[in-house]
Protein backbone atom coordinates (compact mmCIF):
# COMPACT_ATOMS: atom_id res chain seq x y z
CA UNK A 1 0.00 0.00 0.00
CA UNK A 2 1.32 3.47 -0.85
CA UNK A 3 1.96 6.44 1.41
CA UNK A 4 -0.94 8.30 -0.20
CA UNK A 5 -3.53 5.69 0.82
CA UNK A 6 -2.07 5.52 4.33
CA UNK A 7 -2.47 9.27 4.84
CA UNK A 8 -6.10 9.30 3.68
CA UNK A 9 -7.91 11.84 5.86
CA UNK A 10 -11.33 11.76 4.22
CA UNK A 11 -12.53 14.59 1.98
CA UNK A 12 -10.13 17.54 2.27
CA UNK A 13 -9.14 20.51 0.12
CA UNK A 14 -5.89 20.10 -1.82
CA UNK A 15 -4.11 22.57 -4.09
CA UNK A 16 -2.98 21.56 -7.59
CA UNK A 17 -0.34 23.73 -9.28
CA UNK A 18 -0.92 24.43 -12.98
CA UNK A 19 0.88 26.10 -15.83
CA UNK A 20 0.11 29.81 -16.11
CA UNK A 21 -3.24 30.35 -17.82
CA UNK A 22 -4.24 26.67 -17.61
CA UNK A 23 -6.45 26.96 -14.51
CA UNK A 24 -9.81 26.95 -16.35
CA UNK A 25 -8.71 24.19 -18.70
CA UNK A 26 -7.54 22.00 -15.79
CA UNK A 27 -10.79 22.56 -13.89
CA UNK A 28 -12.92 21.77 -16.96
CA UNK A 29 -10.90 18.63 -17.75
CA UNK A 30 -11.04 17.45 -14.14
CA UNK A 31 -14.80 17.97 -13.94
CA UNK A 32 -15.26 16.06 -17.22
CA UNK A 33 -13.03 13.16 -16.08
CA UNK A 34 -14.87 12.90 -12.75
CA UNK A 35 -18.20 12.74 -14.58
CA UNK A 36 -17.06 10.32 -17.29
CA UNK A 37 -15.25 7.90 -14.97
CA UNK A 38 -17.78 8.07 -12.14
CA UNK A 39 -15.27 9.42 -9.61
CA UNK A 40 -17.73 11.65 -7.75
CA UNK A 41 -17.16 9.54 -4.63
CA UNK A 42 -13.46 10.57 -4.60
CA UNK A 43 -13.31 14.03 -6.19
CA UNK A 44 -16.14 16.26 -5.01
CA UNK A 45 -15.43 19.78 -6.22
CA UNK A 46 -12.85 21.93 -7.98
CA UNK A 47 -12.62 25.69 -7.54
CA UNK A 48 -10.60 28.56 -8.97
CA UNK A 49 -11.03 31.36 -6.40
CA UNK A 50 -11.73 34.66 -8.15
CA UNK A 51 -12.64 38.19 -7.17
CA UNK A 52 -14.55 40.84 -9.10
CA UNK A 53 -12.63 44.07 -9.49
CA UNK A 54 -14.30 47.30 -10.64
CA UNK A 55 -12.02 49.96 -12.10
CA UNK A 56 -13.33 53.50 -12.52
CA UNK A 57 -11.64 55.66 -15.14
CA UNK A 58 -13.46 58.98 -15.45
CA UNK A 59 -16.99 58.14 -16.62
CA UNK A 60 -16.07 54.59 -17.57
CA UNK A 61 -16.55 51.70 -15.18
CA UNK A 62 -14.88 48.41 -16.06
CA UNK A 63 -15.57 45.21 -14.15
CA UNK A 64 -13.14 42.32 -14.46
CA UNK A 65 -12.79 39.01 -12.73
CA UNK A 66 -9.30 38.12 -11.58
CA UNK A 67 -7.89 34.96 -10.07
CA UNK A 68 -6.96 35.26 -6.40
CA UNK A 69 -4.37 32.46 -6.71
CA UNK A 70 -3.08 32.36 -10.30
CA UNK A 71 -1.68 28.96 -11.36
CA UNK A 72 -3.64 27.04 -8.70
CA UNK A 73 -6.83 24.97 -8.67
CA UNK A 74 -8.34 23.97 -5.33
CA UNK A 75 -9.81 20.48 -5.25
CA UNK A 76 -11.96 18.86 -2.56
CA UNK A 77 -11.17 15.17 -2.72
CA UNK A 78 -10.37 12.01 -0.84
CA UNK A 79 -6.67 11.45 -1.46
CA UNK A 80 -6.12 7.94 -2.80
CA UNK A 81 -3.72 6.55 -5.38
CA UNK A 82 -6.52 6.69 -7.95
CA UNK A 83 -7.60 10.29 -7.25
CA UNK A 84 -3.96 11.46 -7.03
CA UNK A 85 -3.20 9.80 -10.37
CA UNK A 86 -6.27 11.34 -12.07
CA UNK A 87 -5.46 14.90 -10.99
CA UNK A 88 -1.71 14.60 -11.45
CA UNK A 89 -2.05 13.38 -15.04
CA UNK A 90 -4.36 16.13 -16.31
CA UNK A 91 -2.63 18.16 -18.99
CA UNK A 92 -1.45 21.43 -17.46
CA UNK A 93 -1.06 20.17 -13.87
CA UNK A 94 2.52 20.30 -12.59
CA UNK A 95 1.77 18.69 -9.23
CA UNK A 96 0.21 19.16 -5.83
CA UNK A 97 1.31 21.68 -3.23
CA UNK A 98 3.37 19.83 -0.63
CA UNK A 99 6.86 18.46 -0.14
CA UNK A 100 7.97 16.17 -2.95
CA UNK A 101 5.08 14.11 -4.24
CA UNK A 102 3.15 14.18 -0.93
CA UNK A 103 0.10 16.45 -1.23
CA UNK A 104 -0.68 18.44 1.91
CA UNK A 105 -4.36 19.32 2.55
CA UNK A 106 -5.38 22.84 3.49
CA UNK A 107 -6.06 23.36 7.19
CA UNK A 108 -9.56 24.27 8.40
CA UNK A 109 -8.28 27.79 9.09
CA UNK A 110 -7.00 28.15 5.52
CA UNK A 111 -10.30 26.87 4.11
CA UNK A 112 -12.18 29.40 6.27
CA UNK A 113 -9.84 32.25 5.25
CA UNK A 114 -10.32 31.49 1.56
CA UNK A 115 -14.08 31.13 2.21
CA UNK A 116 -14.31 27.86 0.27
CA UNK A 117 -17.04 26.42 2.46
CA UNK A 118 -19.78 28.08 4.38
CA UNK A 119 -21.15 26.03 7.19
CA UNK A 120 -24.74 26.59 8.16
CA UNK A 121 -26.02 24.83 11.20
CA UNK A 122 -29.17 22.87 10.65
CA UNK A 123 -31.74 23.94 13.17
CA UNK A 124 -34.54 21.88 14.66
CA UNK A 125 -36.52 25.10 15.01
CA UNK A 126 -39.52 25.53 12.72
CA UNK A 127 -41.86 28.41 11.86
CA UNK A 128 -44.26 28.97 14.76
CA UNK A 129 -41.89 27.64 17.47
CA UNK A 130 -41.22 29.69 20.59
CA UNK A 131 -37.53 30.44 21.01
CA UNK A 132 -35.15 32.15 23.43
CA UNK A 133 -32.64 34.63 22.05
CA UNK A 134 -29.23 33.65 23.42
CA UNK A 135 -26.94 36.17 21.69
CA UNK A 136 -27.00 39.60 20.09
CA UNK A 137 -28.78 42.81 21.10
CA UNK A 138 -32.01 41.02 22.07
CA UNK A 139 -30.41 38.42 24.37
CA UNK A 140 -32.83 37.36 27.09
CA UNK A 141 -35.95 37.98 25.02
CA UNK A 142 -38.32 35.26 23.81
CA UNK A 143 -40.30 35.22 20.63
CA UNK A 144 -42.00 33.24 17.90
CA UNK A 145 -40.26 32.20 14.68
CA UNK A 146 -41.96 33.90 11.75
CA UNK A 147 -39.72 32.91 8.81
CA UNK A 148 -36.28 31.75 7.65
CA UNK A 149 -34.12 33.04 4.81
CA UNK A 150 -33.82 30.58 1.90
CA UNK A 151 -30.30 29.55 2.97
CA UNK A 152 -31.45 29.00 6.58
CA UNK A 153 -28.70 31.25 8.00
CA UNK A 154 -31.08 33.95 9.28
CA UNK A 155 -34.45 33.90 10.94
CA UNK A 156 -37.17 36.46 11.65
CA UNK A 157 -38.44 36.26 15.24
CA UNK A 158 -41.46 38.21 16.47
CA UNK A 159 -40.66 39.64 19.91
CA UNK A 160 -43.29 41.19 22.20
CA UNK A 161 -41.92 44.30 23.88
CA UNK A 162 -43.85 47.14 25.49
CA UNK A 163 -47.12 45.52 24.41
CA UNK A 164 -46.16 45.54 20.72
CA UNK A 165 -45.05 42.77 18.41
CA UNK A 166 -41.74 43.56 16.72
CA UNK A 167 -40.22 41.35 13.97
CA UNK A 168 -36.44 41.06 14.32
CA UNK A 169 -34.07 39.39 11.87
CA UNK A 170 -31.04 37.60 13.33
CA UNK A 171 -28.69 34.72 12.66
CA UNK A 172 -30.14 31.27 13.31
CA UNK A 173 -27.29 30.48 15.70
CA UNK A 174 -28.55 33.20 18.08
CA UNK A 175 -31.77 31.36 18.99
CA UNK A 176 -32.61 28.21 20.98
CA UNK A 177 -35.87 26.32 21.00
CA UNK A 178 -37.73 26.53 24.32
Amino acid sequence: MSDINEMNLGPRWYVAHTYSGYENRVKANLDKIVENRGLGHLIFESVIPTETVTEVNGDEEKTTESKIFPCYVLIKMIMTDESWHVVRNISGVTGFVGPGSKPVPLTDEEVAAINLETHTERSTVEVGDTVDIVDGPFVGFSGTVQSFTPDGASVTVVISTAGRDMPVMMETKHIRKK
